[in-house]
């Protein structure tokens, strides 16, 4: 690029980024009075090929150097070419966070973007699983990931280039360690070091160095007599019987500690190089910083999709130019086909909101004399409640010539030192309307069971949920008219909620605890299933617990399957165990055994595979064909082994393989792979 190009662009790239200074500040304004505590955040803008590097990237600028990143680079390029794809935006997990826009973005969808943005960082802050990587709750956290994701692309990018290095033995290093970057433990705790029970090498080789010394042998005779056979075989033999104690998730953290690598001449296991031990750390370490992101996908991408539409259109952050461009915008996120994180987690927290507000609600009026849970729905008028929590006029259209009316609302809702500063003229309120509420007054403002959309929700309540309600409900407040109950109603309970299940949950604890009946039936959500019998996919169900079952299993262990080590010194022989969690969804065998070849390079020695698997023969396909059903299939456990030369596949007896079997699960979900 020529000079002349390149002072164009930073002129072009600095006047969009001047005009989007206020909506910068005020999209943070806004968001901080909706009750939203993000992270600093400091905007970039780039170009279309520079945002499919960051992509590729993983939203970073700097990473170690692997091929990796060109296959999703050229894929993402593909995608916005060929699929129709935009990218809208990236933002990190960081302290402060970095967001980069595009800067053939129009106003209307930068607008988006930051709000989109304010509320990513907002989650960063403050859910606790994030906090997992530092080790302190989210609140208190200090991320620094591109500094450390920085200091890992240095260095491998120094081992690479270590003229007695071979830089393609680092990258195939780098693959093998890929393999398991979701073999960890990502519900503990990161630690650079786990401490593992098991074998001390070290100390067994100093044991055997000093008593080779105390005999005072040549060191002829010590490689004659004392071979690397015989000193495997007695440090064999000093390893505990069964370690781990307990099965270790963290896989990868286990061949950190105990992996050799395999020396081909050698015909044995030797010590890792230090550079080879050091890029396990780092590509650990990155496996735990990105975990977080992948275990709350559906909750992080449907709370910054809920608070985005808040503020661009409930508060028109969107201008009335802006608007239709807004909503293309964010009808094309959420109508995106397959499972949908935006358009479930969005769905969800609307649930969240709604379920709260409503039940806030009606314990209010089964509070009033001559209501119980019994008769509410005959005795209540739905319409009438609706109308009484409608905003009053003076809230729901604020402009400089309605000022006065704000007066008369009560004190929480009202930010009475920016209504003086609106009347002054300082604050705009026909732009900035929500600058002179408080979060309560704007939880009124936009209370949720009053909306369009949302306003069968209150009267379709079911009598089961009525009876729970009414049966535990304490009788600390009683009402003599629904006017009356309806004057206590706290319009905030739907956020506050809201905030709190933000603070706890992960995508599993979140569809566990929010995937009802009631959601499943009203969003029209089914299962679908491969047929032995017909080699085609069809519905299998729209019942509610089948609908929860495949989601669940789709989000546990970010939809891989559970590998952990059961023994370290297999057959007594240092031969690595590990044990597939089997949930009734089979292992690809085929990618299994990729995958062992992968792992053996970063043990060292033979590594084996406990599974489970489903077996139907052909003469039960044709009978199943001819009854129209689904062949019954057979449960049979399978050991998977490498030896560094050939893989096997043999069967086991059913006893070997039972404690690795879940019950109550859906046999017939299946992930998209296992390892990639």
């Amino acid at each position: 690029m020529s000079k002349r190009n390149s002072n164009a662009d930073r002129f072009r790239k600095q006047a969009i980024a001047t005009d989007l200074e206020e909506p910068v500040t005020e999209a943070r304004n806004l968001a901080q009075k909706l009750g939203l505590e993000p992270y600093p955040v400091k905007y970039w803008i780039v170009d279309y090929d520079e945002m499919n590097q960051l992509i590729a990237y993983g939203g970073f600028q700097s990473r170690y150097p692997h091929w990796r990143w060109g296959m999703q680079y050229d894929r993402q390029q593909k995608q916005g070419q060929y699929g129709g794809g935009k990218a809208f935006e990236i933002v990190n997990n960081d302290n402060p966070a970095h967001a980069f826009l595009q800067e053939s973005n129009t106003i209307a969808d930068q607008k988006a973007v930051i709000t989109h943005v304010e509320a990513h960082s907002d989650f960063f802050s403050n859910n606790e699983w994030f906090g997992l990587f530092t080790g302190k709750q989210a609140d208190e956290a200090q991320v620094n990931a591109a500094a450390m994701l920085e200091r890992h692309a240095r260095a491998i990018d120094e081992y690479m280039s270590d003229p007695d290095i071979d830089r393609a033995e680092v990258e195939k290093w780098i693959d093998h360690c890929l393999s398991l970057e979701d073999n960890i433990d990502q519900h503990t705790v990161f630690t650079r070091r786990l401490d593992i029970e098991g074998p001390d090498d070290a100390e067994i080789d100093e044991d055997l160095a000093a008593k080779l010394d105390e005999l005072g042998l040549s060191e002829e005779i010590k490689g004659e007599v004392f071979d690397d056979e015989w000193l495997e075989k007695i440090e064999g033999e000093e390893v505990p019987a069964n370690f781990p104690e307990m099965p270790q998730k963290d896989v990868l953290a286990f061949v950190r500690e105990y992996g050799k690598q395999y020396d081909e001449e050698a015909g044995r296991a030797v010590e890792m190089e230090p550079w080879q031990r050091d890029i396990l750390d780092m590509m650990r370490a990155e496996a735990y910083y990105f975990a977080a992101q992948k275990m709350t996908k559906v909750m992080n991408e449907g709370w910054a999709a809920y608070w985005e539409s808040m503020m661009m259109t409930n508060e028109r952050f969107a201008g009335d130019d802006e608007f239709l461009n807004y909503a293309d915008h964010m009808a094309k996120v959420l109508a995106s086909p397959g499972l949908n994180p935006y358009s479930l987690g969005f769905e969800l927290w609307e649930y969240v909101e709604n379920t709260t507000n409503r039940r806030e609600v009606l314990e209010r009026l089964l509070r009033v004399e001559g209501i119980s849970w019994r008769n509410l729905a005959d005795v209540v008028d739905f319409d009438g409640v609706l109308e009484t929590l409608e905003p009053p006029d003076a809230l729901d259209t604020i402009d400089p010539d309605t000022l006065d009316d704000l007066a008369e609302l009560p004190e929480e809702w009202v930010d009475r030192e920016a209504l003086e500063r609106a009347r002054e003229g300082e604050i705009d309120a026909a732009k900035y309307p929500w600058k002179v509420l408080t979060y309560e007054g704007l939880a009124r403002r936009h209370y949720s069971l009053v909306r369009r959309q949302h306003r069968g929700f209150l009267s379709r309540v079911n009598q089961n949920e009525l009876e729970r309600i009414g049966r535990y409900l304490f009788d600390d407040a009683r009402y003599t008219s629904v006017e009356e109950a309806l004057a206590d109603v706290d319009y905030a309970a739907g956020w506050n909620r809201m905030f709190d299940v933000r603070e706890s949950h992960n995508d599993v604890t979140f569809l566990d605890e929010f995937l009802t009946e009631e959601f499943i039936t009203e969003n029209n959500y089914f299962t679908y299933e491969h047929s032995q019998a017909t080699g085609q996919f069809h519905v299998a169900s729209d019942a509610a617990e089948d609908v929860k079952k495949k989601l669940l299993l789709k989000f546990t262990n970010f939809g891989k399957p559970t590998i952990a080590v059961f023994d370290g010194n297999y057959n007594n022989a240092n031969e690595l165990l590990l044990g597939h969690q089997y949930n009734g969804v089979m292992l690809d065998i085929g990618q299994a055994k990729e995958t062992l070849k992968r792992i053996f390079e970063l043990w060292g020695r033979p590594v084996n595979l406990l599974t489970i698997v489903k077996e139907v023969d052909d003469h039960d396909i044709e009978v199943a064909k001819r009854r129209n059903r689904e062949p019954e299939p057979e449960e049979r456990g399978k050991l998977i082994r490498y030896d560094g030369h050939e893989v096997t596949l043999e069967d086991v007896p059913w006893e070997e393989v039972e404690h690795l079997a879940a019950d109550d699960v859906d046999y017939d979900t299946k992930p998209d792979e296992w390892l990639a």
